[in-house]
């Protein structure tokens, strides 16, 4: 059992299993719970990253970093990094804010084209794990003379809400840099960052002019509930620079997702002396909406003698409530209403026709005494 495969990043990850036993018919349910191990490394998004740095840059000078990832959870994925010595950098560390996930170089020694064309470095990410794994990648400095101001973004994080099932060409925000430069130095363009992941792309596209960032694909809070955009803001010069930002769009659950029903079991015909409280049938019920939009209860069509009885998380069993008599009613058609609470709600149906079977409970009658 891979837990990474199975659960992806949750945190629970767990094989739920129904047993179901004939004759009385119960059902009992059995949950595996996969505990992680330290099985994945952290992972950069490269072996090698290329970074172009003015030399006039001054002191304290962020420049940011993608982190490594690690597909375990808990322990076996809190990450420290640490950075190859030199002179010229000291690691930046990422914030508290978990949404920033970014690391920085932190200029610690004015950069000398001259002195030091090239610098290299090793960025090294250590996972929590016992025994403890690692990844690296290579940091390959290029310095370069000219434009020696970069644009900047007026913050380093925007935090956007996005409902989902909003058309295509919505937009998310109208991103706004400035660089102290004059002419083409001081112009910028706006592009995503190479680190971005493919399914952001394809469900955002921004201006390099405006540096407005539009829809143009589809946004599902049951495929995504956020977006991590990371974005660049380069300047037009010989030499461009370039300023950095992220932008967090959050997805916000509409109740679009109809609750569904399946019936797990049936006990059917049911004798007409069955005991009160026999199960008839095991209903599991489910939406995929978050919140109360997936908060799913069952009712039962008025005037026939059963009832629901809630057992397990979303599943409820059929059982007799009431005394049957066959030669009064043969058969009963029971509908089951499945209702989420979303505003509005949505509603699913479901029929099953229940036979009432015959038991001996008449003796024979003659016309006349």
């Amino acid at each position: 059992i891979d837990r990474e495969e199975l659960c992806g990043r949750s945190l629970e990850c767990s094989i739920h299993l129904e047993v179901i036993v004939e004759r009385p018919l119960q059902i009992f349910h059995v949950e595996v719970e996969v505990k992680d191990i330290n099985d994945n490394p952290p992972v950069f998004p490269g072996t090698q990253k290329n970074l172009f740095m003015a030399e006039s840059r001054p002191l304290d000078s962020l420049f940011p970093l993608e982190g490594a990832s690690d597909a375990d959870i808990g322990a076996n994925a809190v990450l420290t990094y640490r950075l190859s010595p030199n002179e010229y950098f000291s690691l930046e560390k990422p914030s508290d804010d978990e949404r920033i996930k970014r690391l920085g170089l932190v200029l610690r020694k004015p950069l000398d084209r001259e002195e030091a064309p090239e610098i290299f470095l090793v960025l090294t990410a250590t996972d929590g794990g016992k025994p403890e794994l690692t990844g690296t990648v290579q940091l390959l400095i290029t310095v370069l003379d000219a434009n020696d101001n970069a644009p900047t973004f007026d913050r380093t994080l925007y935090t956007v809400k996005l409902p989902e099932n909003v058309p295509n060409g919505t937009l998310v925000i109208k991103l706004n840099a400035s660089d102290l430069d004059e002419g083409s130095n001081g112009d910028i363009i706006y592009s995503f960052s190479t680190d971005i992941l493919p399914n952001v792309k394809s469900k955002f596209h921004i201006d390099p002019v405006t540096g407005e960032i539009m829809l143009k694909g589809y946004i599902d809070f049951e495929e995504s509930k956020s977006y991590e955009i990371f974005v660049e803001g380069i300047d037009k010069g010989q030499l461009p620079l370039s300023g950095h930002c992220t932008v967090m769009v959050e997805v916000e659950d509409t109740n679009d997702n109809v609750p569904i029903m399946e019936f797990k079991s049936l006990s059917l015909p049911i004798r007409e002396d069955a005991p009160l409280g026999t199960v008839i049938a095991l209903i599991s019920v489910s939406d995929l909406d978050s919140g109360v939009n997936g908060q799913v209860t069952c009712t039962l069509s008025p005037h026939v003698p059963f009832k629901l009885v809630s057992t397990f998380k979303n599943y409820y069993s059929l059982v007799l409530d009431s005394t049957l008599d066959r030669e009064s009613v043969s058969h009963y058609a029971v509908v089951v209403t499945a209702r989420d609470r979303g505003s509005p709600s949505l509603s699913a149906t479901a029929k099953v026709s229940v036979e009432v079977a015959d038991v001996n409970d008449n003796a024979p009658a003659f016309a006349q005494p």
